[in-house]
């Protein structure tokens, strides 16, 4: 079956960084688009940053435009998320996202990132 499975958050300090995982299985990783989202205490979810299946297409979103790096390498199946100056509204729980397969959106459980003096 379709898996996602984030890593790598934690807690770390304001200017401070962190690199997440979106380790996958159980579909065609090389020939889909990913996307990061997070969902901050007490707000929506909202998107992050997306990547094209070849990775050679990047989008962000402009709240973290030139501090976040979205990633793949597609011989393991893994979308990475590299954070920089990392500030407190950047809490929250970070997930990975697929588009459509054979008609179904699959999302991570998520990881927690905390950014706190």
């Amino acid at each position: 079956q379709v898996q996602l499975v984030e890593s790598g958050g934690g807690l770390v300090q304001p200017g401070g960084s962190l690199r997440l995982s979106c380790a996958t299985s159980g579909f065609s990783f090389s020939g889909s688009t990913m996307r990061w989202y997070r969902r901050p205490p007490g707000r929506e979810r909202e998107w992050v940053a997306t990547i094209s299946s070849t990775g050679g297409s990047t989008n962000y979103a402009d709240s973290v435009k030139g501090r976040f790096t979205i990633s793949r390498d597609n011989a393991k199946n893994t979308v990475y998320l590299q954070m920089n100056s990392l500030k407190p509204e950047d809490t929250a729980i970070y997930s990975c996202k697929t588009d459509y397969i054979r008609g179904v959106i699959y999302w991570g459980q998520g990881t927690q990132v905390t950014v706190s003096s």
